[in-house]
């Protein structure tokens, strides 16, 4: 069955000097104020775009992987993902780098890259930016 969910965001101002406010509708977990200089500068205190699509990808990608893993016969006792998103004002968001680290017991370091790497091609937020260059480091903890 397919889901749908629900975000908006109120924009009043010009580009540069407005403010605006994302709210993240169908979970409820709340409202989060977004601006130009806090996309193309320093957050202080403001959400972007490039951080929520870091969410996105990071949670996706764990869930993927998670279950890629699964699937190998090695389910992961922990993951972490970190998601990097690079906006370059003029130009766009330039790419996304991935960095996973696993706690996998009964895996190699050489599988567990594989594995990796097929989540990231296959995961649904790296397949909806697959206009956005997508680089990948995984490791193994310990």
């Amino acid at each position: 069955m397919a889901t749908t969910r629900h975000a908006h965001t109120v924009w009043e101002g010009n580009l540069t000097e407005g403010t605006g406010t994302v709210t993240l509708d169908s979970s409820g977990i709340g409202s989060y104020p977004v601006s130009w200089p806090a996309r193309a500068e320093e957050p202080n205190g403001m959400t972007s775009p490039e951080e929520l699509i870091g969410a996105a990808h990071s949670s996706c990608f764990s869930m993927a992987f998670s279950g890629a893993l699964a699937r190998n016969g090695t389910p992961p006792t922990r993951l972490t993902t970190k998601a990097d998103v690079t906006f370059q004002p003029g130009t766009g968001i330039t790419g996304v780098h991935l960095t996973v680290e696993g706690e996998v017991p009964g895996i190699d370091e050489a599988t567990f890259a594989k594995v990796a790497e097929d989540a990231k091609v296959n995961c649904p937020v790296s397949q909806a930016l697959t206009g956005t260059k997508i680089t990948l480091t995984a490791s193994l903890a310990g």
